[in-house]
């Protein structure tokens, strides 16, 4: 059904102008991805992941094809605030509090104090913040200042979170430990997650279904629907079905440079 549909592509194609030509960044893409739905987008760098990303945040424009969001444009639902916007860097004002970081977008919009601090502690709870609403980023850990990032990415209590690479820059065990804690979260929330990577095990850990793309111009080469339990401790990994979908990603990854112009 059409109302399951929180984002739909249709044909999106999009090219940039540059100085030294146009530069083609998504070419054909189709996909329809559900409400309640963890979508990951992998493929290898310059492949168009974020690009797509940006067009379901209204931060890039299509120049062909189509992009809806809850079935409006992608600008109607920006205007909407159907979503929340996690980027690669944490992104935290270094001399306001992790609260007053969190509540930015929630004064901006004009909530008034009370709900605000409502909507704050409600969010820092959600990722295991409490009590640090008084510290400055500098005082917070990569991965505490990431957890900041995501809770004010929730603080307006959007459907739908846009996630472009937030884990990258951690190291490995800070990695696992935040995957896990967003599943927890995407349990308790059931927002609709898009979520950019470059990690393999990451992209199936966490996903529902996982979108493979080509070198650029980006198209999708594999959509790869997850049996996986919603319920994965992290020793999933290792066994034989996580294994059989992260070789079917590398597959498709491979065969993705069949495309390479």
């Amino acid at each position: 059904m059409t109302t399951d549909i929180a984002i739909s592509a249709k044909g999106l194609n999009l090219t940039f102008q540059t100085n030294d030509g146009p530069v083609h960044a998504l070419k054909d893409v189709n996909l329809d991805i559900c409400k309640g739905d963890f979508v990951s987008f992998i493929g290898p760098s310059g492949c168009g992941k974020t690009t797509f990303l940006r067009c379901m945040a209204d931060l890039e424009h299509p120049t062909g094809g189509s992009i809806t969001v809850n079935g409006v444009s992608a600008a109607n639902a920006r205007a909407a605030r159907a979503y929340g916007y996690v980027f690669q860097a944490a992104g935290l004002y270094p001399w306001r509090t992790i609260g007053r970081n969190v509540s930015l977008p929630l004064e901006i919009m004009g909530y008034d104090k009370t709900d605000i601090a409502q909507r704050v502690q409600r969010v820092l709870e959600l990722v295991e913040l409490s009590g640090f609403e008084k510290k400055f980023p500098w005082q917070l850990s990569g991965g505490m200042q990431q957890r900041a990032s995501i809770a004010r990415a929730l603080a307006f209590d959007a459907d739908i979170l846009l996630m472009d690479e937030p884990f990258g820059a951690l190291d490995e065990i800070v990695r696992d430990h935040l995957n896990q804690q967003l599943l927890q979260l995407w349990a308790r929330t059931n927002k609709t997650i898009a979520f950019v990577t470059h990690s393999i095990p990451e992209a199936v850990y966490l996903s529902t279904r996982i979108v493979v793309m080509s070198p650029r111009p980006g198209r999708i080469t594999d959509i790869i629907e997850s049996p996986l339990p919603r319920e994965r401790p992290l020793d999933i990994r290792d066994t034989p079905e996580f294994l059989e979908i992260a070789h079917r990603v590398r597959e498709g990854l491979r065969a993705g440079h069949a495309y390479d112009d």
